[in-house]
């Protein structure tokens, strides 16, 4: 038998949201509505899916290892150097070529408690040393961050809106934290649902802060739609940006995916009645979870925690749900076992979920009050 390095054997293979196609067998329902992993409701832009079709017959070819065309879109849509942008099959992806090109074994990368999942399961994947601090009041506290900084640190992750909480922190600190990192640290300043809170004239828009030490991230998963194709960009200084095309896979994204990527740029259409949605919908959510007296946070993303008093409460709630047909996202390997996560839906699902929550409300919670 081969060997298998330690730290490896102790890794867990990342575990998804429940399928819709799963639950229908387990439970032999009929009408099932996912509101678990953050996904755009309203499917890809219809640019996008003419656009894949438009392509078919070109399938038998490599794709550009450079993207130039996408990334050229890019930088034409945010006003940015090309040289300067990086795409790959998504936001993880990147990370993982970022933390393969900046750090070594036994290098320190800092973060946050409670934060995207992904990021500690390249870190853990690398054998990086990982170190978080505790949020506050389930925002990032950057205050704290900045004084966990040591001479190991190589990298700082920041997600803003963070996953899973869907809560921000502001320009104010956020150019505070900046003044207290050292030049030579990475700051990786992950913005995957920038669409859902730019309007936010607190928020710190990533592309605003030109620094040698920067990168950031943007995803066409979410609002764009195109999570099942893997596509996400990364933004920096072209010297990062250099470093990272050394360890990048040579043929990725797929071809579909960059043609997707790049008429879904110009569906601004799309993207507003995307957002559109996305307000009311996380609007009657939250009505629903402080009509039933549940604690959720304040999120500026398209989705938000609702929490528990205790770890059981959550499961048992989530389990519930899913006997009734909603797919809600538990969030113990988030860091927060006493929570489940809620996305927007359409008007329609949207609707459906929050009838669901009443009732699974009054079985799980209201009614062990009463008795």
């Amino acid at each position: 038998m081969v060997s298998v390095p330690e730290f490896i054997k102790h890794l867990s293979p990342y575990k998804a949201g429940k399928p819709i196609e799963e639950l229908a067998r387990e439970k032999g329902l009929s009408r099932i509505v996912k509101l678990a992993s953050n996904e755009n409701p309203l499917g890809p832009s219809p640019k996008a899916i003419e656009a894949m079709k438009s392509i078919t017959s070109e399938l038998h070819r490599y794709t550009d290892p450079y993207c130039y065309r996408l990334t050229h879109a890019v930088a034409e849509k945010y006003n940015q150097a090309a040289e300067g942008i990086f795409s790959a099959a998504g936001s993880d992806a990147i990370l993982q070529y970022i933390i393969s090109t900046f750090t070594e074994e036994g290098d320190e990368v800092l973060t946050s408690e409670g934060t995207f999942i992904g990021w500690f399961v390249n870190v853990n994947k690398y054998h990086r040393k990982s170190v978080t601090v505790p949020q506050k009041n389930y925002r990032y506290d950057l205050r704290a961050l900045a004084g966990a900084i040591t001479e190991k640190t190589r990298i700082i992750y920041l997600a803003n809106p963070n996953n899973p909480t869907g809560t921000i922190f502001t320009k104010t600190e956020f150019e505070s934290f900046l003044t207290k990192v050292p030049d030579d640290i990475l700051i990786i300043y992950d913005e995957a649902y920038t669409v859902y809170s730019e309007h936010n004239p607190d928020y710190p828009r990533g592309l605003d802060y030109q620094l040698d030490n920067l990168i950031v991230l943007r995803t066409f998963s979410k609002a764009y739609g195109l999570a099942g194709l893997r596509i996400g960009i990364a933004f920096g200084h072209p010297a990062v940006i250099r470093e990272l095309y050394k360890v990048k896979l040579p043929f990725e994204p797929n071809f579909l995916a960059q043609q997707a990527a790049i008429a879904s740029l110009a569906d601004d259409e799309f993207i507003k009645k995307t957002v559109e949605l996305n307000t009311r919908s996380l609007h009657l959510l939250e009505e629903t979870t402080d009509m039933l007296g549940l604690r959720r946070t304040v999120s500026a993303a398209n989705f938000f925690m609702i929490l528990f008093d205790d770890t059981e409460s959550a499961l048992e709630f989530n389990e519930e749900c899913l006997s009734n047909g909603l797919i809600l996202r538990p969030l113990g390997s988030f860091g927060f076992p006493n929570a489940v996560r809620i996305n927007s839906g359409t008007d329609e699902e949207t609707a459906f979920a929050a009838d669901v929550l009443k009732r699974v409300h009054k079985k799980v919670i209201a009614d062990k009050v009463s008795f």
